[in-house]
Parts: structure tokens; C-alpha cells; sequence
């Protein structure tokens, strides 16, 4: 169809109700004043803009190496899936830096979490991987950070976790555990293995001892090889499956209780701490004490860094996480790979933050030596 002719003019190609000099002038009804041009010249910028944060987040990359800090000894659980991580998420932040794994034990991880949210450089060349527990640890030990204000990227998996002793030991049932005296080994205050045995042992009444002050969790299963202790809780099942399965096939070691929101299929005959709980108080407090479980291999940088490298480094950690490579090295690894976003673990934190003071209370009190 021929473009018909306006009153202004010859019609405009691609605006055949307008003439040429009226559609270079013609104002939008919702802001007079800008013309075709101006949109066109904002179509430009809002493209271009995207494109040119990339751009600054690879120059700040490239050619340079993030430190992740491993909360945990070489061996254990979260140095596994820290070193996974480590090897693959690179390759996915813009610029292609180096990810170089330190491993910054002590304290449960306590020290880790606190050097990357007081002492790292806040401009996205450190994050690091720590106890899940770090997320309710200033709420039941006044750990001095505010686990809402990480930097949160997500987490490999979801967790239960378990009870264990060494297979010579009396305590083989849950049973066991509240008529039986024993030993369990501990790493320091807001560490699973220690939140996890002084829960059972001043929640349920457990007759535990707990030696605590072990680098990590794969030191205390060779004291409890050893014979000094019996064995330990808040061993994360996934661990128990990767680096110690021959104990599991030779049926050298007893699990006596599970404690997670679900139950892991695995080991269908283990009772689930939840239930054994009593009462609504007592459902309250082992809830909130359970509920970093969710998030079992969470990764995070410091609070503050700026937000295009935010956006880059959780972006990476999502690609990373359905990368055939790591997913097939973490098969291998039998390491368990249900992965919990950086926007749901922000939810889990803020809802954890909003638990009644009084329950926050009795549950610090019942994680306490």
C-alpha cells in the first residue's frame, strides 16, 4: 500500500500517518520535549549500559586472583566443596580471574566468617565458605557480625545433619544417648559438631561431655578413631558419604540420630530429631537451631562490594553450579549437588532474624556449654 501524503509533507518511511518533519519533532504525550531522536539516543544508552558494566567488571578481573578462604582444615567437608568450587566458578566471573583456595581454620569457622565480613577487601577478590551455622551464631553465641549483611552467592547443597560414633562405642541408638555417658568432639563455639551436641545434651538431656577446640571435622573423626572420643554430632551426612564411606560399607561406625527440617532418605531407619521433639516451645527452639541446615554449603563475600560485581560473582556461582564438568567431578567426588540460591538463602537469613527474642533466647541458652 502507498504511503499516503500528509498536509506537513511527503510520508515518513516507517511512520506513514506522520511526515518526515513531523515525526523528527513529535512528542511522546507522557513527556513533551523528547522527540524520536531523544528516544532513540536513550534506546542506545539503556543497551548500551549493561554491556559497559560487563566491560568494567572484566578490566577489574582480569589478570587477577580471588582469594577463597576455606573456614575448615584441608580434608574435611568444606574444604571438599570450597577446593570444587575453586576449580570451575572461575572461568565464569568476567575477566577470568584465578581462584586461589586458603584454608583460614579455627574456631568453627568462626574466624573465617569474621575475616571476610570485618577484615577482607570489600571489592569481590575474597569470598569464602563456613559453617552454615555462622547464620544463626550471632543470634545464639553474639558472634560479632550481622549474618543478614553478607554478600550472600548460594549454596552447593542442602543438608541434614547426623550423630556419630566410632563402632566399639556403647552408644549405637538415640536411646543410648540419654542413659549412656559419653564423650563427643567439638570445634569451638557456633561450630555444628558443638551447637549440635550441647543441643542434644541440654534440649534432650543426652549425657554427653563435649571436648571442644579440633581444627575440623576430620580431626575429630581421627580422635574418635583413636578412641578419644566417642564420636561427634553435626557431621554433615554429605561428608559422611564422601570421605568416609568405606566406615559406612564396613559398618565401623553407629548413627543414632539425624537432625535436619527433612530427613534424608538415606538412612530411613535413623530417628529425626524432629520427631523427637516435645512440645510447641521445644519444636521452636530445635527449628531455629535447624535451620541454616537448608543452606549446608553456603558461599559468601564480604558485605559492601559494589553491585555489578555482586550481580557477576552470584551469576558465576548459578552457571557454576549446572557446569557439565564440575557436576560430573562432583559426582565422582560423591558430592551432593542441590543447589540453594543467593536470594533464598537472604530469605532464610531475614526470616531467621525475625524470630521471637524469647525463643532466640532459650535456644541460646540451649546451645550453650
Amino acid at each position: 500500500m502507498r504511503a499516503s501524503r500528509h498536509r506537513h509533507g511527503r510520508a515518513c518511511p516507517g511512520h506513514p500517518r506522520l511526515s518526515c518533519r513531523a515525526a523528527k519533532t513529535w512528542m511522546p504525550a507522557s513527556n513533551p520535549g523528547m522527540t524520536w531522536r531523544g528516544l532513540g539516543l536513550l534506546a542506545a544508552i539503556a543497551l548500551a549500559a549493561p554491556l559497559a558494566h560487563a566491560d568494567d567488571v572484566a578490566d577489574f578481573y582480569r589478570g587477577k586472583s580471588i582469594t577463597l578462604a576455606i573456614g575448615y582444615s584441608a580434608g574435611g567437608g568444606y574444604d571438599l566443596y570450597g577446593r570444587l568450587l575453586a576449580r570451575y566458578i572461575g572461568k565464569y566471573i568476567p575477566g577470568n580471574p584465578s581462584v586461589v583456595p586458603q584454608n583460614r581454620e579455627g574456631a568453627g569457622s568462626l574466624r573465617a566468617a569474621i575475616y571476610i565480613y570485618n577484615a577482607a577487601p570489600r571489592d569481590g577478590t575474597v569470598i569464602g565458605t563456613f559453617s552454615r551455622s555462622m547464620a544463626v551464631a550471632p543470634l545464639l553465641s553474639e558472634a560479632p557480625f550481622d549474618a543478614s549483611k553478607f554478600t550472600w552467592l548460594g549454596s552447593i547443597s542442602t543438608d541434614v545433619n547426623v550423630c556419630m560414633t566410632w563402632g566399639p562405642s556403647p552408644i549405637k541408638t538415640f536411646d543410648d544417648m540419654l542413659t549412656k555417658p559419653f564423650t563427643m568432639g567439638g570445634l569451638g563455639a557456633g561450630a555444628d559438631p558443638d551447637i549440635f551436641a550441647l543441643m542434644f545434651k541440654n534440649v534432650f538431656g543426652a549425657k554427653l561431655k563435649l571436648v571442644s577446640g579440633y581444627p575440623g571435622t576430620n580431626d575429630v573423626a581421627l580422635a574418635m578413631e583413636r578412641g578419644e572420643v566417642d564420636g561427634m554430632c553435626g557431621l554433615s551426612w554429605s561428608t559422611v558419604k564422601t570421605r568416609h564411606s568405606d566406615w559406612l560399607a564396613a559398618k565401623k561406625v553407629n548413627i543414632p540420630v539425624q537432625a535436619g527440617l527433612h530427613k534424608e532418605k538415606d538412612i530411613p531407619d535413623v530417628p529425626s530429631v524432629m520427631d523427637l521433639v516435645k512440645g510447641d516451645e521445644q519444636t521452636q527452639i530445635v527449628r531455629l537451631i535447624l535451620a541454616s541446615q537448608e543452606m549446608a554449603r553456603p558461599f559468601a563475600a564480604p558485605p559492601g562490594i559494589p553491585e555489578d560485581r555482586k550481580r557477576a560473582l552470584i551469576d558465576a556461582f548459578d552457571k557454576t553450579m549446572t557446569d557439565p564438568d564440575f557436576l560430573a567431578e562432583a559426582e565422582k567426588m560423591k558430592a551432593d549437588v542441590n543447589p540453594v540460591s543467593a536470594a533464598a538463602i537472604e530469605s532464610l537469613v531475614t526470616e531467621i532474624y525475625k524470630t521471637p527474642k524469647d525463643v532466640v533466647a532459650k535456644a541460646a541458652k540451649a546451645t550453650a556449654p
